[in-house]
């Protein structure tokens, strides 16, 4: 069983400097990692990366031969990519026994939300692979700044975890440039749990851009807050406590956190339900089939004692 991250969010949200940050703080708390690049158009790496799709297909070759843009392009490589998973799965099979892996996806939104290339390829390579995967959802926190702008990466996330169907954690990247924006109108708190959006209307109100589509902006947020889905965590990528509060988050996420314990299932239940701040290294490493066969264990005891009392209460004479 092996665990990662699938990586994705608009451009310039910090896809490319989380994988390189993230790889590194991972590695400084003792795992092995393997980056593994599905930009077709990034070409400057900061990182090493253990799986390279350059190596099968190019953006600027593609756009160079069927005279595609830049978009058109990204969906044709991810196209191209689903239909020869067989290369990527080969690639993948030598890191599947030790490796943490972070896929690093690119930022075209329309492959998250709209189209099924990105959905599928990352669905077959865990049934495949037999892979436990968390979408980390990367958007720039400026966008708190400005309150349509905020109103549409809510949307864009919102569309995301419904279309991906992955654990999923969306994440407000660059928190420590977000001062340089100017003053939030609310505090930090209002724009990571998204609970009353309505306290925005004044905002919107205020630009005259934006007053006409005021009742259309009411019926966007009902339906953000109708599903009651979408929240953020921050990040600093260039602060550690930043970095391994997220870590401690996506591991609970995506079932890392669970292979290592050895416990009964009222502990599992307590951690499932739990704060994040456990403790790593408080249990030794067990199986997932064997998480499952204590939990079964757990529900036939549980089952029993009911039967039981059961009996009693029948066998009291009235």
């Amino acid at each position: 069983m092996v665990f990662g991250q699938v990586v994705i969010g608009p451009p310039g949200s910090g896809k490319t400097t989380y994988c390189n940050g993230m790889s590194q703080f991972l590695e400084l708390i003792g795992r092995k990692v393997a980056v593994i690049n599905l930009d077709p158009a990034n070409d400057s790496l900061p990182y090493e990366c253990a799986v390279n799709i350059a190596d099968l297909i190019k953006l600027s070759d593609v756009m160079a031969e069927h005279s595609l843009g830049p978009n058109g392009g990204l969906v044709y490589c991810m196209d191209y990519l689903e239909k020869n998973i067989d290369w990527l799965e080969a690639k993948l099979k030598p890191l599947l026994k030790d490796h943490y892996l972070l896929f690093d996806f690119p930022g075209q939104v329309e492959l998250f939300f709209l189209y099924s290339n990105a959905k599928n390829i990352i669905m077959k390579l865990i049934k495949k692979l037999n892979l436990r995967l968390a979408a980390v959802h990367l958007v720039d926190a400026h966008l708190c700044s400005d309150p349509a702008k905020y109103v549409s990466a809510l949307l864009l996330s919102l569309s995301t975890m419904i279309h991906m169907d992955l654990p999923h954690i969306n994440v407000l990247s660059k928190i420590d440039l977000i001062q340089n924006y100017g003053k939030l109108a609310f505090n930090l708190d209002f724009y990571t749990d998204v609970e009353d959006l309505s306290y925005l209307q004044n905002s919107l109100d205020q630009d005259p851009r934006l007053a006409k589509f005021r009742k259309l902006t009411k019926e966007l947020c009902g339906v953000i807050e109708d599903y009651s889905l979408v929240s953020f965590t921050t990040l600093d990528i260039q602060d550690k406590e930043s970095v391994g509060k997220l870590v401690k988050l996506i591991d609970k996420t995506n079932g890392y956190i669970f292979a290592s314990i050895e416990a009964s299932a009222v502990e599992f239940s307590k951690i499932a339900v739990g704060p994040v701040d456990w403790d790593y290294h408080r249990y030794p490493f067990i199986s997932y089939s064997r998480i499952l066969l204590l939990l079964f264990l757990h529900f036939v005891a549980v089952l029993i004692i009911f039967m039981w009392y059961g009996l009693q209460t029948l066998s009291v004479p009235t």
